[in-house]
């Protein structure tokens, strides 16, 4: 009797991300990557000591991997340098969210995932030269890229696609409210989005001008315990404003309930910040404006970073350099329907165009896999 022929081995790629349990843009980003590596035909394991599973379907509202396994992070409890490298041997692909801690990999391929343009990240030292010899660098967006460029360390950018809720979006079927509605991890440090500004900005325009007695700002975006304390003092900020909603930690469909109601979208990350000295604190990439613009929301983003290479001022959206310029552009919008239908059918096009999967698949797979 012929012996029946054994099936070929199932490749497998794994990840480190140190800042998985956020699951903001940056994890939802790398972990899109892996849907695509998966595709061809990998397994994928995630080193980290609990299952995320569900959170990661919560907040993202698909299963990004199919047969996602967590496996225990030998990254986080102090396992021997031994064991991490007798570990990563059994990996053909290994990817890194690098939080500037730098180590050598025994996996067949390996890849540092770059999500902060932050110059302490990327110390080039003799030490971690050899540490990442046997690394590519890939960047979250062209900012980023340029910003490791200008540290001596090249790399390729994926960027980040944006799912068929939001490609397959009829902007002109929407029936908008006067919201303006935020999104955005509530937190103060690295990048804030700045919302106790945008409630400051938001109240004071509701004092001064009777016209936007109607509007309503919608605060949205994931919360730590951690980060509680800065979440107490913006409904502090609110007190009895009704005008003003906090929603901390909510699921995906109501996310994109609240795109598909609101007409205008408020993006205040990097107010006040100069790039050139602290890049980190500016937008680096920016998938909520990206997602609001596909829902057809009027995007009034800060003039920094990655948006304002994305954004075509007065076309797909407004940048601004200053509130008084943003209370200005706000102006102008609201009182011209017709630029209004305009920029928001320009937005939805740009996106659609540009940060579908099957454009974000081909750049993957030409990156990861050598392949044209």
């Amino acid at each position: 009797m012929k012996n029946r022929p054994s099936l070929p081995k199932r490749k497998k790629a794994v990840l480190f991300d140190p800042y998985l349990d956020i699951l903001g843009g940056g994890e939802k980003h790398i972990l899109s990557i892996l849907k695509v590596v998966e595709e061809q035909g990998f397994d994928i394991s995630i080193f980290w000591d609990k299952d995320l599973s569900q959170q990661i379907k919560n907040r993202f509202g698909t299963n990004y991997l199919k047969k996602l396994k967590f496996i225990p992070n030998v990254f986080g409890n102090n396992s021997s340098q031994f064991t991490k490298l007798n570990i990563l041997r059994c990996f053909d692909l290994f990817f890194y969210v690098t939080d500037g801690s730098y180590f050598i990999s025994t996996a067949k391929k390996n890849f540092i995932f770059s999500m902060y343009p932050k110059k302490e990240l990327y110390e080039m030292n003799l030490i971690n030269k050899i540490k990442t010899a046997n690394y590519k660098f890939i960047s979250n967006s062209n900012f980023t890229k340029n910003k490791l460029f200008q540290w001596r360390i090249n790399s390729n950018v994926i960027l980040p696609y944006l799912g068929e809720e939001f490609i397959d979006t009829k902007v002109e079927t929407l029936k908008k409210e006067k919201i303006i509605l935020s999104v955005g991890r509530f937190f103060s440090q690295l990048h804030s989005k700045q919302q106790e500004n945008i409630i400051k900005l938001f109240t004071f325009i509701k004092h001064h001008y009777p016209m936007f007695k109607d509007f309503k700002l919608i605060l949205a975006g994931g919360l730590k315990d951690e980060d509680k304390s800065y979440f107490d003092r913006l409904k502090k900020i609110v007190g009895n404003d009704s005008s003003v909603s906090l929603k901390p930690n909510i699921g995906f469909d109501q996310l994109l309930d609240l795109y598909k109601k609101s007409l205008i979208f408020w993006h205040f990350t990097g107010l006040g910040v100069d790039e050139n000295i602290h890049p980190e604190l500016v937008e680096h990439l920016g998938i909520t404006p990206l997602e609001a613009m596909a829902y057809g929301c009027i995007v009034f983003c800060f003039k920094a970073g990655e948006l304002k290479e994305l954004i075509s001022d007065s076309k797909t959206g407004f940048l601004f350099q200053t509130e008084k310029e943003l209370i200005a552009k706000f102006f102008k919008i609201i009182n011209d329907p017709i630029l209004q239908k305009k920029i928001r059918s320009n937005a939805s096009l740009f996106v659609k165009r540009n940060f579908n999967y099957e454009v974000f698949k081909k750049n993957v797979i030409k990156i990861i896999f050598n392949n044209p």
